[in-house]
């Protein structure tokens, strides 16, 4: 090595004085040609450039040649480093993404694979029924200082029984968040929070993106949970907090497609372009499977510093309000119960078969959808229709009633809709549709649906 150094600094030193006497020899001659060596016939112009040439010109030379010959040597350090056996001749380049990170682009993910048995559990109780379900998460959050109306939490159990994604919206304050993430902690699997952020605009923001420059997938929790979900059978809550703060419909979009898929074994998002040998066991083709048992819950805030929420979400999700908080009360202690996704479902199905809604219920929704076709040229839609006939049973098997699942379901899903209309025309029919309401429901019946129409009315 050092010998190495003296033989370069002796070829820097050896091109300096060569370089500089070429030069001199030939200012020599061009002032010789004159009148050699008389300085005071040359112009000071030429003299300046000429001394100027002779003195820096071989000090960038020196100075390329330098840098250059430094350059070789570092290149030469890695080679040597990096591939010892590399034979004379072989050309040495970067390791493909590939032998990054011994083929490692997804560590948490693969430490999930080593760990699956702790996400495969068996003590699972089978015997616990919804109405317990209601009754026992209500007094477990009271234990956490969070107090809800049973009513809330049929809807919420309700509407998490019809669909994997549920809009929880109302004033700020009235324990949105802390509803959805104490549910998970009663589950004994406690809920993945997640802070939208405003600048979202696609699935790369929930799932993570590949960096470059470390050869690494960026693994957001989102993914983690989702991955580790496909190993268990727990249910699995995702709070999207201040879910509208971005658009709903860029970022989620891929997610309210996949849920649209009737069979859940296809749902599939992708997560990366290509596939690696060492990549987790249960990404296929850098594709991750939407698991069954996950539930996304948004809450929303409806302010001026929040988009609004559009029809495509609004119809794929169920809508619970939350603009009053509970008083308190003394709850009877309760422990966490554990209950696979599949149970869940099991127990909704029965609960459809049981308690399906009475046809006397059946004549007044089609009667009403034949009033709001003619005077708002709003109908249900076959979306709004399974989302009833699924809401309702399960409201009921929770503790609730009929009548009252249906108001709540039909000022949040249909009613909605009206305010998009003419405001002037809703403001003159809203009385008359209240009239009609008592006169096919009963007086003193569906008070969410008139409390939203005269409220629609108020505001115009």
């Amino acid at each position: 090595m050092r010998k190495a150094k003296r033989i370069k600094y002796a070829v820097c030193i050896t091109t300096f004085v060569i370089v500089s006497a070429l030069l001199l020899a030939a200012l020599g001659t061009y002032i010789g040609g004159e009148r050699a060596f008389d300085f005071a016939l040359v112009r000071s112009e030429t003299m300046y450039v000429c001394v100027t040439l002779a003195v820096i010109l071989p000090l960038l030379i020196v100075a390329f040649i330098f840098v250059n010959l430094r350059r070789k040597t570092h290149i030469t350090r890695i080679s040597d480093t990096s591939a010892p056996e590399v034979q004379a001749g072989d050309v040495s380049d970067e390791p493909t993404p590939e032998k990054a990170n011994n083929g490692e682009r997804f560590p948490t993910l693969i430490k999930i694979d080593r760990e699956k048995e702790k996400y495969e559990r068996s003590d699972y109780d089978e015997s616990i029924t919804l109405k317990t379900l209601c009754e026992n998460l209500r007094n477990y959050a009271a234990n956490q200082k969070l107090y809800y109306d049973i009513e809330d939490i049929r809807r919420f159990i309700a509407g998490l029984s019809v669909s994997h994604i549920m809009i929880l919206q109302g004033m700020s304050g009235t324990g949105k968040t802390s509803l959805a993430y104490v549910f998970g902690k009663y589950l004994d699997n406690p809920s993945t929070v997640i802070p939208v952020q405003p600048m979202w605009k696609e699935r790369t923001d929930l799932l993570g993106y590949y960096n470059e420059f470390t050869k690494q997938f960026n693994e957001t929790p989102l993914l983690e949970k989702m991955y580790e979900a496909n190993y268990g059978k727990d249910i699995y809550v995702t709070v999207l907090d201040e879910m509208n703060i971005a658009r709903v419909e860029y970022y989620f979009a891929e997610f309210l497609s996949m849920l649209e898929i009737p069979d859940a074994e296809k749902r599939y998002l992708t997560v990366v372009s290509n596939q690696w040998e060492k990549d987790p066991k249960l990404l296929k083709e850098g594709m991750i499977k939407l698991p069954d048992n996950m539930w996304f819950i948004g809450t929303a805030n409806n302010d001026d510093s929040t988009f609004a929420i559009s029809d495509k979400v609004y119809d794929r999700a169920m809508v619970m309000n939350l603009d009053n908080k509970a008083e308190p009360f003394i709850a009877a202690k309760e422990r966490t119960v554990h209950i696979t996704a599949e149970r869940f479902n099991a127990m909704a199905t029965a609960a459809r078969k049981e308690y399906r809604m009475t046809k006397r219920n059946e004549r007044r929704l089609e009667m009403l959808d034949k009033y709001m076709i003619e005077h708002f040229h709003v109908t249900f839609g076959n979306r709004i229709m399974t989302q009833i006939r699924k809401y309702i049973p399960v409201y009921v098997a929770c503790g609730g009633d009929e009548l009252n699942a249906l108001d709540d379901i039909l000022s949040k899903k249909v009613l909605r809709k009206i305010e998009t209309q003419n405001p002037i025309y809703v403001k003159n029919a809203a009385e008359g549709f209240c009239r009609y309401l008592d006169d096919l429901f009963g007086d003193d019946k569906m008070p969410l649906c008139k409390q939203l129409m005269r409220r629609f009315e108020k505001n115009i």
